[in-house]
Order: structure tokens, then sequence, then C-alpha cells
């Protein structure tokens, strides 16, 4: 199958000529190599800063904690998850209970200091008719806020312990999400078909058979999602430091905007036509005068079109692959 590489430099499209077959497959091959040496150093980075982080804060305290909240069937609702440390894991079943499972680790260098942890880190759960939330109250609260209304910084101490949260979360199917973390732990979701916002710091984001529109942000980590049907509506794809792949099913029509910094755009999807570029101008000051600097982005239609999906990463290849 011959398949259409448009290589992306700040935002430039620098080709976009189908190539011949056995030069692309090289090209391909020498790329999948390069990404089994980065996440193999990835495991070893991951496993060398856990045995540091074992080493650091050897006091452990563990709990496991179950919360369940039922649902009505005809409605959609929303679960929003705002962890800090450790993953997120979210499934959907066919059941009409939101279902958390949470296995929380306090992580500390002395026992006083574990103690102290464990009087003071407070979890909130909250219900507002169908809708759930679970974060973390004290000693930091985890939901969206501005933090200039809830810390005073001359007066915050140092907090010197860890709390580590493992979510594992069954969800009805047509559930809407919107769930994070920032350290130590990965985001799934699995078999979700309601509104996905997805969003991370330091780990990589999973989704797999969704069917709703989706937003999906993390910084330094893979981005991968798959479709059982596409996206109705636009939807948003970023990821600074990491692989992004989308599979859509074949009957997908829309129009698509990349940028990349240092990476490539791979696609299987036959019909494609190459749209003129949106170009933006960003102008700053500059001691008496003003710079100007124009920025393109690389867009592309799939089908007849319509939807607007986006995809922008820093360091990484996007590949946007038909489903088989």
């Amino acid at each position: 199958m011959k398949k259409i590489l448009i290589p992306l430099l700040a935002g430039l499209v620098l080709s976009c000529a189908q190539a011949p077959a056995q030069s692309q497959d090289s090209k391909e091959e020498k790329q999948r190599v390069k990404e089994q040496e980065r996440e193999e150093r990835q495991k070893e980075k991951e496993a060398e800063r856990r045995e540091r982080y074992q080493k650091e804060y050897p006091e452990q305290a563990k709990e496991h904690i179950t919360k369940e909240y039922a649902i009505k069937q005809s409605s959609a609702g929303m679960l929003a998850i705002y962890n800090l440390d450790g993953s997120v894991k979210v499934e959907g079943y066919a059941g009409d209970k939101v279902v958390i499972e949470i296995d929380k680790t306090i992580s500390a260098r002395t026992t006083d200091i574990l103690e102290q942890g464990k009087k003071e880190i407070k979890l909130g759960f909250e219900q507002i008719g169908d809708s759930v939330v679970a974060y973390i109250l004290a000693p930091w609260d985890t939901r969206p806020h501005d933090w200039r209304d809830s810390y005073d910084w001359p007066e915050r101490r140092r907090i010197e312990y860890r709390c580590k949260l493992e979510f594992t979360v069954k969800v009805p199917y047509n559930m809407n999400l919107r769930v994070s973390t920032v350290n130590d732990g990965d985001v799934t979701v699995k078999n979700v078909s309601g509104q996905l916002h997805v969003n991370n710091v330091n780990g990589a984001i999973t989704i797999l058979n969704a069917k709703g529109t989706t937003h999906a942000h993390t910084i330094n980590g893979d981005l991968s999602v798959n479709y059982l049907s596409n996206p109705p509506e636009s939807s948003t794809y970023y990821t600074l430091n990491g692989k992004l792949t989308a599979t859509f099913q074949p009957n997908l029509s829309a129009d698509f905007q990349f940028k990349s910094m240092n990476g490539a755009f791979y696609t299987d999807f036959p019909d494609v036509e190459m749209l003129a570029p949106t170009v933006t101008k960003n102008q700053e000051k500059k001691g008496d005068g003003t710079v100007y600097k124009m920025n393109k982005d690389t867009k592309m239609r799939i089908g007849s079109g319509g939807k607007q999906f986006k995809f922008e990463t820093l360091n990484g290849n996007i590949y946007i692959k038909k489903q088989s």
C-alpha cells in the first residue's frame, strides 16, 4: 500500500509528492527503528527513576478506596477526575453506576513525615445529578482554579511527602469524560462513547474504541486514539514530545490541520487533497520596532471534508491511519 509522506518543519510543507513504495518503506522502517529505540530508552529511564524514588522515599502507607455512584441510563452524565500523581484508567461497561477504585500510596523519608501525610491528605468526591467529580482536596486542591484565589505564596510550606493515586474506573458506555493527571502515570480510556477531554503532562494518553468528539493533550508522552465511529464534531490532538497516532473509520470526511517542528506526517488514506495552508501572523514589540512572524499550518482534506481535526506535536511524527 502506498503511503503519503509530508515532512513538516516549523509548520511549513517541504514536499507533498507521493514517494515511490520502496523508498517510502525504507523511510518507514528507519522511523520504526528510531521509535523502538526511543521507547527502550524511556523504559530504562523510567526503571532508574522508580529505583531512585524508592530509595529516597522508603516509608510507605497503602490504602484501597472504592466509591460507587448511580447514573440514570437515559442521561450521558459527566465524570471528571483531577489527579496529580499516578495513572488514570477508565473503561466503559453496560452498567448504570460509576465505580471508582483507587490505590493510594503515601511515601515519605521518615515515619514522622509519613504520619503527617496520612493526617493531611484528603480526597474529594462529589455527585451533582449525573455528574461525578473525584479530586484531591488537601493539602492541594487539584480542581481547575485560578491559583491567585487559593494560594498565599509567602506562607505556602513545602510538602515533604508524596501521594500517588492509581485510578481504575468503570463508567456507563455513553459517559462524557474530563480526566487528567500530571506526574508518574499514563491515562487510558477504553470503550467510552461520550465526549472526551483527556490531559496528561508527564505520560502517555491511549484512547481505545472511541466514538465521541475528542480533545486530547499531553506534554511528554505518546498520544494514540482509535475510533469505532468517527468523531461527530471537530477535535484536537496535541503532544509536545511524542508520537501522535489516530486511527479512523474508512468513511472519514474531514479537514485536517497539522503542525510539527521536528517530525513528519504519514497517512494510508488513499484520497487526500492538499489545501492551501493557513497563514498566521504574530507580532512582537522589540525595542523601537515590531517583529512579525509568519506561521503556516499544513492542511489537507479527506473525503468531502467538513469537520476540523487539528494535530500538533513539537518532536514526533503524526500518523493518520484507516481502520482495516
